[in-house]
C-alpha cells in the first residue's frame, strides 16, 4: 500500500470544485487532503477553499429560496438529507456557521461576497475571482457588518490569515472519514494480501473481482484453477465440482481450452468513471433520495468503476443519480466466454498521468506469470499529461521524451508480471476541445435555478483561481485549446512510436496502439441524431457520462472484433451449459 500523494492538484479539482456540500468542504482543503499536493500549488486568491465555499453557500442560499426559509433552516434541511454517519458532523457545522451565514445573506451579499467576508476568498494572489456579478455589499467595510457577525468573526478559526475548510468544527470529523476513503489504491480489506477483497468499496469489488476466499492468497479471480477446481472454486469464476456423467471437473470440460482471460485498465479518471451527480448541484433536485448513497460514492472516490467502459459489471442500481445503462468490455468478454467471470481489475486513478502510473499506480495491478491466466490490459491515460491547473499550462505538460520513458517503463514492468499470451492495448490521448465547443454557452447545474451560471463562467472562475483540472481545454481562449490538442496529438504519436519500436521485445504479451475512441464516440452519437453535450458529465464538464461510457464500450468492442479478434478470444461453445448449471454463481460479483 502506498500513500496517494502523487495525484496532481489540478487533476482532482473537479472534486475540489464540484463535490457537494460536505464532500466539497473536505476535498477543497488541499492541506488536509492527502491526495492533493504533488506537482501543483493549491491556487491563488483562496484557491480551492474559495471555490468550495462559493459552491456551498450558493446551494444553501438557493435551497432557502426554493423552500421559502432562512439559510439556517436551509442548512438544517441539507444536513437532514445526508446519511447518518455524516449528518451529525454536519449539524455541528451548521450550529457553528449558521448564525454567520444568516447575518451575511440578510445583507443581500452574494456567495462571492460571503466567502470573501469569511476570508476563504481573497485578492492576495492576483485579480479578484468572481463567479457572480459583483454586488454592492462592501466586504472591507466593517461598519456595515452586523454586531453579531463581528463577534462571530472573532472566533479563533477566523483569525487565521488563511482559513481552511477542513478546520471548521464538524467538518474536521468528515475530513477524517474522507482521508480514509482517498488514501490508498489497494483494497483496504484484504486479509490474505492478494489484492482482492470481499468488501465492495475502498478499492474492493467495485474495482476488482470478488475474492471468494480471503484467507488463501492463491484463491482469487484470474488464478489458474487448482486441480481444475474439482472441489473448490480457486479462481472465483463460479465454476467448480465434477460432471457426474463423465467424472471430469466442470472447469476442465468447459474452460480448459476456452482461452479464458481477464481484463484490466491502467488509467485516469475517465477509466475510473468519475461522476458527480448533477442532482447534488441543482438545488431544485437536492433531496434525501439523491444523497442516500453519498457514503458509498465517497468510499469509491466519487468514481463508478462498476459502471465503467472497461470494467463495468453490474446493472445501474442508482437511477436517481446515474442516468444510462451499463455496457463494458468486461461484460462482453463474459458474454463471449463465461469462464471469464469475475476476472476484472480497474487500476485507474483520478489525476493519473504517465509519470505517476510508472512510479506508483502500476504496482497495484495483480497478476502472477506462473499462477494466473492471461489478461487483456488497456493503458489509457488520455488527458492528464496535457492537463494541469497552471496559468503557464504548456510549461507543465509532459514532454515527448518523458512520455516515451514513462510509458516504456510501465510496459516493461507489465512484461515481468503478465502471464504469457496476454495482450496490451495502448490508447492515445483525447481531443478535449469537444468540452468547450459543446458546453460553453450552456447552463451549469449550479446556475439552473436562475439561469445565471454558464460553463464558460465556471471555466474562467477556476482558471482565475488557478485550480482548473485542465487549463488547456477548459479555456475560453481558442488558441490555447488548439495548442493543447496539438501537444496531445504529439504525445499520442510518441506512444505509437514506443509500441512500434519496442513491441516485439515484450516476451509475454502482444501489443497494439489504438487511437482514443472518444472522437468516434461523439461522431457516432451526433450522426444518430444526438447532441454531443448529452455525453458529457454535467457537473465537472470534463468527462464522459454514463451514456458516453457505454457507447465507448460498444465502439471499442466492435473495433476489437473487427481488427483484433485474438485480443478477446473465441466464443466458448459451453456457455449455455455453464449458465444452466452455474447460473446463480455466474451472476454474483
Amino acid at each position: 500500500m502506498y500513500d496517494k500523494m502523487y495525484i496532481t492538484n489540478c487533476s482532482i479539482i473537479s472534486w475540489k470544485f464540484t463535490s457537494v456540500f460536505l464532500i466539497i468542504l473536505y476535498i477543497s482543503s488541499s492541506e488536509s487532503n492527502p491526495i492533493s499536493h504533488f506537482t501543483v500549488a493549491s491556487g491563488v486568491n483562496g484557491g480551492s477553499n474559495c471555490a468550495g465555499c462559493t459552491v456551498v453557500v450558493s446551494l444553501i442560499e438557493q435551497l432557502g429560496e426554493i423552500h421559502n426559509e432562512t439559510v439556517v433552516k436551509a442548512l438544517d434541511r441539507l444536513c437532514s438529507y445526508l446519511p447518518p454517519k455524516i449528518k451529525g458532523p454536519c449539524q455541528v457545522f451548521a450550529q457553528f456557521i449558521g448564525p454567520i451565514l444568516v447575518e451575511l445573506v440578510t445583507q443581500d451579499a452574494n456567495p462571492d461576497t460571503v466567502c470573501q467576508t469569511l476570508r476563504f476568498c481573497n485578492t492576495n494572489g492576483g485579480p479578484e475571482c468572481l463567479l457572480y456579478k459583483k454586488d454592492e455589499f462592501q466586504v472591507n467595510d466593517m461598519k456595515q457588518k452586523p454586531k453579531n457577525l463581528n463577534l462571530m468573526m472573532k472566533h479563533s478559526y477566523f483569525l487565521s490569515a488563511d482559513p481552511k475548510i477542513c478546520e471548521i468544527p464538524g467538518i474536521k470529523d468528515i475530513c477524517k472519514l474522507l482521508d480514509d476513503a482517498f488514501r490508498y489504491h489497494d483494497p483496504s480489506v484484504d486479509i490474505d494480501g492478494d489484492k482482492y477483497s470481499t468488501a465492495e468499496t475502498f478499492r474492493g469489488t467495485s474495482w476488482r473481482g470478488r475474492d471468494c476466499n480471503d484467507d488463501d492468497k492463491y484463491t482469487h479471480p484470474g488464478s489458474r484453477p487448482i486441480d481444475y477446481d474439482a472441489t473448490d472454486d480457486s479462481n472465483c469464476n463460479g465454476i467448480y465440482g465434477s460432471d457426474p456423467a463423465t467424472t471430469k471437473p466442470y472447469e476442465e470440460e468447459f474452460c480448459a481450452n476456452s482461452q479464458a482471460r481477464g481484463i484490466a485498465v491502467l488509467g485516469d479518471s475517465l477509466s475510473a468513471h468519475f461522476h458527480l451527480p448533477e442532482e447534488w448541484f441543482d438545488a431544485t433536485k437536492l433531496s434525501e433520495a439523491v444523497l442516500k448513497d453519498a457514503l458509498f460514492i465517497i468510499e469509491n472516490e466519487i468514481d463508478w468503476p462498476e459502471l465503467s467502459t472497461v470494467t463495468g459489471h453490474v446493472n445501474n442500481s442508482w437511477p436517481e443519480v446515474v442516468h444510462g445503462s451499463m455496457d463494458s468490455i468486461y461484460q462482453r468478454l463474459f458474454e463471449r466466454n463465461h469462464c471469464n467471470h469475475g476476472d476484472y481489475q480497474n487500476i485507474a486513478v483520478n489525476g493519473a498521468r504517465s509519470s505517476t502510473m510508472s512510479t506508483n499506480i502500476m504496482y497495484s495491478l495483480s497478476r502472477n506469470q506462473t499462477l494466473d491466466i492471461p489478461i487483456l490490459v488497456t493503458y489509457a491515460l488520455v488527458g492528464n499529461d496535457v492537463c494541469n491547473g497552471h496559468p503557464d499550462t504548456f510549461a507543465h505538460m509532459t514532454t515527448v521524451e518523458d512520455m516515451k520513458a514513462n510509458s516504456l517503463k510501465t510496459l516493461q514492468y507489465l512484461d515481468t508480471i503478465l502471464p504469457n499470451n496476454s495482450y496490451v492495448m495502448v490508447m492515445g490521448l483525447a481531443d478535449g476541445r469537444v468540452l468547450y465547443d459543446n458546453l460553453h454557452d450552456r447552463i451549469h447545474p449550479l446556475g439552473r435555478l436562475r439561469n445565471d451560471i454558464t460553463y464558460t463562467m465556471i471555466y474562467d472562475y477556476l482558471n482565475c483561481l488557478q485550480i482548473s483540472p485542465c487549463t488547456g481545454w477548459m479555456n475560453s481562449n481558442g488558441t490555447v485549446r488548439n495548442l493543447t490538442t496539438e501537444h496531445a496529438e504529439t504525445l499520442s504519436t510518441a506512444l505509437q512510436q514506443v509500441v512500434q519500436q519496442y513491441g516485439k521485445t515484450f516476451k509475454n504479451f502482444k501489443i497494439q496502439y489504438i487511437d482514443c475512441p472518444l472522437t468516434e464516440v461523439f461522431d457516432v452519437w451526433t450522426k444518430s441524431g444526438g447532441q454531443a453535450w448529452q455525453l458529457i458529465e454535467p457537473v465537472d464538464g470534463f468527462h464522459s457520462n454514463q451514456m458516453g461510457q457505454a457507447l465507448t464500450a460498444q465502439i471499442m468492442w466492435d473495433n476489437m472484433v473487427k481488427l483484433y479478434p485474438d485480443f478477446i478470444g473465441p466464443v466458448n461453445p459451453f456457455n449455455k451449459q455453464i449458465e444452466e448449471i452455474f447460473g446463480n454463481q455466474m451472476r454474483s460479483v
